[in-house]
């Protein structure tokens, strides 16, 4: 019974989870806009996020061109560091990076923010008002959320190479002109879709898991925290695992376009 509980819970979470898409989608082109909800959002997820993106890519660049220049030396290899560094920032570890920083920073305001108005009884004054707290409240940080993580992505993709750079020039004796070269030759458009399209898809997940955890919050501040805690562990391992399934199918789809 038990298990049959924990099955039927993630069931219930996730028609909740298609449910709220839906509605935000819906309401989100609907008058008014909001765009000023919009705009705060933006700053608050975009701009309030770039010195943990910027830190968090930099630090992964250099590093992943330490310990790759130290293997591919022992097969002659070391020059094609900034092929391997730049592939592996565009398609996967700059999106997955930043969206469980983003996950972890934003997600968990989200779920507070909402959570807390939920707990106060906010929400409920808002429909007493006649104001949807669905396009209030949600479709803002959606659109949000999914405006600003592929611009977040983009941003850390090319600290982390410029990370990878100073590591090649200062330590494995690669040259800029050399790294460079390496770097253009083989970045190919798929790169760059598969770099973008996962943000996107990753921005959904926050912000959707964010508001229904924060819309579904019960039981004074110590449910605010317990739906924070959830909220930051859906959205993380729900990152990770569409991650594997979609790098399966960009991988399948590019190679037939």
């Amino acid at each position: 019974m038990k298990e049959e509980g924990v099955f039927f819970r993630f069931l219930k979470t996730l028609y909740g989870l298609g449910e709220l898409f839906m509605k935000s989608l819906r309401y989100g082109v609907k008058k008014p806009l909001y765009l000023r909800d919009i705009l705060e959002q933006m700053d608050s997820i975009g701009v309030n996020s770039l010195p943990i993106v910027f830190l968090t890519t930099l630090f992964t660049g250099m590093v992943l061109a330490l310990q790759s220049g130290v293997v591919m030396a022992r097969f002659g290899a070391k020059m094609y560091v900034g092929t391997l560094v730049s592939t592996s920032m565009i398609r996967e570890m700059g999106p997955v990076l930043v969206a469980l920083m983003v996950a972890g920073r934003v997600g968990a305001g989200i779920t507070a923010e909402i959570g807390s108005m939920k707990v106060t009884e906010q929400i409920d004054a808002l429909r007493a008002l006649g104001t949807n707290p669905i396009k209030k409240l949600v479709a803002p940080r959606v659109m949000a959320t999914v405006i600003m993580l592929p611009i977040l992505t983009v941003i850390g993709d090319i600290v982390g190479i410029l990370g990878g750079w100073l590591i090649s020039l200062w330590s494995l004796g690669i040259t800029t002109s050399i790294y460079r070269h390496t770097v253009l030759d083989v970045v190919t458009m798929d790169d760059i879709l598969t770099g973008v399209i996962k943000p996107i898809v990753f921005g959904f997940i926050i912000s959707l898991v964010g508001c229904y955890m924060g819309l579904t919050t019960s039981g004074g501040t110590k449910g605010v925290g317990s739906s924070t805690t959830k909220s930051v562990v859906v959205s993380s391992i729900s990152i990770l695992i569409v991650d594997f399934f979609l790098g399966k199918l960009l991988l399948a789809f590019l190679a037939y376009t």
